[in-house]
Formats: C-alpha cells, structure tokens, sequence
C-alpha cells in the first residue's frame, strides 16, 4: 500500500506595503503547486464595490451589510490571480491607486475584517496555500504551518512602491505619502494590528535582491516540509 501523500501546508507571509510580500508569496505559490490566496486584492474588491456604490469607507454598519451581499472569488492562473466581485472579472480595476487608498481604509473596520478572515479561512482550510497580508500570521491562521514576516527599511519600500507604481502617472511625493497613511492605519488600528506573529521569522528585504528573498523563504519551505517527513517515517 502507498504512503499517504504528505499535508499541504499553511504559508503565512506578512508585512507592511513595499516590503515585497506580494512578489514573493505569488512566485513561492507557483513554485510549490500552491494557491496564493491574496487578502489584500479581497479588500481592494470589497473597496471596488464600496466605490461603485459611493459609500463612505468610514461607516462600518454600511461597509459590514456590503460585504455580506458580496461574493469574491480568487481563481489562479499562470499569470497571477484573478480576482472576481460578484462574478465580474476586476482583476485589473482593483490593482489601481484609488482601489488600494479605499482598501486601507475599508480594512479598519472590525467588521469587515471579521467577515475577511471567515472567507479566508474557508478558501485555505484544506492546506496547499500561500497566504500574504497584514495579518495572516496572527489572526487568519495562527496555526500556519509556517509564518514569515516580511519587512524592510521604510525609504526602501517607498521607493519600491513609487517604482511599482510610477508607469500609472503617480507622483513620488504622493505615493510616498500614500504609503507612510496606510503604514500608520496599519499599525494603530485597535482590531489586528500589522505586527510579527509571536513565532514569526521576521525577514529584513533591505538589502536583499527578489531572488534571494524567495530563496530564504524557500528554504525555510523545505526544511519544514523535511521535519515534516521525518516526523512522519
């Protein structure tokens, strides 16, 4: 009789905005036959609709009934994820800089977030994926098989963001801006705060290429996926 195939895991990865978690968590996925379960685009879609619907980002009795008339759906593809609101393709809308403004506003809300984190919850309860946000580690799954907080220098990520962002016609001044706003949203708001999990390896991306980043990440991979077998021969 063959061995059972081993447990899919949990991969937490968090960190603030620039610090390059995105890139990492998408290319780990695809490496290792994982989903990459995005929370940040399911704000972005929730913040999308928010939108269309003009209503205010502050009011969370409104934004909690939204969210609960509101079916996202990530599908992978070679190409990264594709994001669905209510199923209409917004893959390419929700990557857009007012989008992701609304989003970091939209995610204060304990509400809002309580309803996140059940539909995140039911998309990775099966293992087999990697998941990147603010607060995977510490709130989503905080069982995660592996938690990786991902940080780097504040300059060096606002010149990452403004790099990522500068083809769309956004000024340096206001990216930057934008990004030191969501950094201070993140890591004062009362409910999940951005902060390293207790059992997180917190990684510094300053001075360190995309390659050699997702290499680290990586081995931490496969030394958990070798303890893992081990434990069970």
């Amino acid at each position: 009789m063959s061995e059972p195939s081993p447990r899919k895991l949990i991969i937490a990865i968090d960190g603030p905005a620039g610090a390059g978690k995105s890139t990492i968590a998408s290319r780990l996925a695809r490496k290792l036959g994982y989903i990459n379960l995005e929370s940040g685009a399911m704000y972005r879609a929730l913040a999308l609709k928010a939108i269309e619907n003009d209503l205010s980002f502050d009011d969370e009795t409104v934004l909690d009934r939204l969210a609960h008339n509101s079916r996202i759906q990530l599908e992978p593809t070679l190409g990264g994820n594709r994001v669905l609101l209510d199923s209409r393709d917004v893959t390419q809308r929700v990557r857009e800089t007012d989008v992701s403004e609304a989003a970091s506003r939209v995610s204060v809300h304990p509400k809002v977030r309580e309803w996140m984190v059940a539909r995140q919850r039911e998309l990775g309860e099966n293992g087999g994926i990697v998941m990147e946000g603010r607060d995977i580690g510490t709130k989503v799954f905080p069982d995660a098989d592996i938690k990786v907080f991902l940080d780097a220098d504040p300059v060096i990520r606002e010149q990452r963001r403004v790099q990522q962002q500068h083809l769309r016609g956004a000024s340096t001044e206001s990216m930057a801006a934008e990004l030191r706003e969501r950094d201070r949203r993140d890591r004062t708001r009362a409910n999940s705060p951005l902060q390293p999990a207790a059992d997180a390896i917190i990684l510094d991306s300053t001075s360190f290429s995309e390659e050699e980043v997702l290499g680290r990440v990586q081995a931490i991979v496969e030394e958990k996926l070798k303890s893992s077998s081990e434990a069970r021969s």
